[in-house]
């Protein structure tokens, strides 16, 4: 339950800010070209709250169904508007000023993606170096050559400093090519390239993690269990556990890796083990009584207040410091939200051909799951989800389909073309195909969201 509302919360935040920031772009352009503003909403349908504020006596209101939300303005053809207002009704206004006005929306979701980027990028955030693990038996990776421990330099010729730079570089290149050079190093400072065959991410659908269907993963330390650090007033201080005890065994079952202590402690809570050690040569059988505690889902589990001894590779060699100057660092938040804007149309346009299945499309409840995720991963991933939704929202705005920003921005630009206006009839005609687009679009993504819960 704790983790339901955790993810509900997450998913809410998300969703209210990039409807917020959508909806105030039209509502501040509104304003500035003189449109009177009748109704600032987030949500949809009756209002849970509404009050009016501001000189034009607006309306901010939350509405019942919160999947969007909407601007209304002064506008004619919606009813009466009165002689001296005339002037500021929407549909009085130039093309030029309509079209602005519409744009307005997802350019705000552009700008926040790049001010959220930016932030990130001047603030410097720790993240994992591209190192690999050992490929998957009779994978692209293993084929291609790739060893465990190896670092990736490059990718496509394009230099990687983080897996998260490595992953989107190599995603871009495996949509239109067949095969892509990557320079390693390994840890005899023996510089490779391998040509790592992409076309499996394709054939697959981009169903499921790419970089898995292509056997590529990071790489995995398995640490021996020695303990390191004894916390003091703890379970295993109190009960003889020392620094530098090599755990043998644990109720009698073999301990080959820290991971198997961890598992093994944390699913006993409050419980007393027998725990084989090996101190300066010698076995010792210490009885250890495990506390309790809950963990992020509200499951007891125990523990006993000891870390373990680093070895092989630290965490300063697995991570690095990723920062950039103020200008350098807006100069790559641009670059970061164009290359998601182009590669998100790639991937629409080749959803539309069938290249890429269609099973990808998410509805709110795999976006909910990831929102939650990326919250319990920390800030920086949860502003870099958000970013990267706020980037699809745009993107997906701007589609040339009625209802949608998009669809609008055709008709004006028609009417720019014809010198007139569309036909009243025409534009209701392509209001209500893009409303029945959308509820199919809606309907197929909540159909994957019910399908990733049943099969997984």
């Amino acid at each position: 339950m704790n983790q339901f509302l955790f993810y509900l919360a997450a998913f809410a935040l998300v969703l209210g800010v990039l409807i917020v920031v959508h909806e105030f772009g039209h509502y501040l352009v509104a304003r500035w070209v003189g449109v009177k503003v009748l109704c600032f909403s987030v949500g949809f349908g009756k209002p849970l709250w509404s009050r009016r504020f501001g000189r034009d006596g607006t309306e901010w209101a939350i509405g019942a169904f919160p999947l969007g939300g909407y601007v209304r303005m002064l506008d004619e053809r919606e009813g009466d508007v009165a002689p001296q207002e005339v002037h500021r009704s929407f549909n009085r206004q130039s093309v030029w000023r309509r079209m602005a006005i519409v744009a307005a929306g997802p350019a705000a979701n552009f700008l926040l993606a790049i001010l959220i980027y930016w932030g990130l990028f001047y603030q410097g955030a720790e993240e994992l170096r591209p190192i690999l693990g050992a490929p998957v038996a009779a994978s692209a990776a293993y084929k291609a050559g790739f060893e465990n421990g190896e670092v990736v330099r490059s990718v496509g010729g394009e230099s990687v400093r983080t897996w998260q730079e490595m992953r989107w570089v190599l995603l871009r290149k495996a949509v239109n090519q067949d095969r892509v050079e990557i320079e390693v190093i390994n840890d005899r400072n023996e510089i490779s390239v391998r040509r790592l065959d992409v076309s499996p991410a394709r054939e697959s659908g981009w169903q499921g993690d790419a970089l898995n269907n292509l056997g590529i993963n990071p790489v995995r330390i398995r640490m021996p269990a020695v303990i390191g650090k004894v916390a003091p007033g703890s379970p295993a201080e109190r009960d003889g556990l020392e620094s530098g005890d090599t755990i043998l065994e644990i109720d009698a079952k073999a301990m080959a890796y820290w991971s198997d202590v961890v598992r093994t402690v944390r699913d006993a809570p409050a419980r007393s083990l027998n725990v084989l050690v090996l101190r300066q040569g010698k076995q010792r059988l210490i009885r250890v009584a495990t506390d309790s505690t809950t963990d992020e889902q509200g499951r007891l589990i125990g523990r006993i207040g000891a870390s373990v001894r680093e070895a092989g590779l630290s965490r300063k060699d697995l991570m690095v410091i990723v920062r950039y100057g103020p200008w350098d660092a807006l100069i790559k938040a641009v670059d970061e939200t164009w290359d998601k804007s182009v590669f998100s149309l790639v991937m629409i346009g080749k959803m539309i051909t069938g290249e890429v299945s269609w099973r990808n499309i998410s509805g709110p409840v795999t976006i909910a799951d990831y929102a939650g995720q990326s919250a319990r991963m920390g800030v920086d991933y949860y502003l870099k989800f958000l970013a990267l939704v706020s980037i699809s929202l745009a993107v997906l705005n701007l589609l040339p389909v009625p209802v949608l920003d998009g669809g609008h921005l055709l008709y004006y630009l028609v009417e720019l073309i014809r010198r007139k206006p569309l036909s009243e009839r025409v534009a209701e005609l392509g209001q209500k195909a893009g409303m029945v687009l959308l509820v199919l679009l809606m309907a197929f993504a909540f159909y994957n969201d019910v399908n990733r819960l049943i099969n997984g």
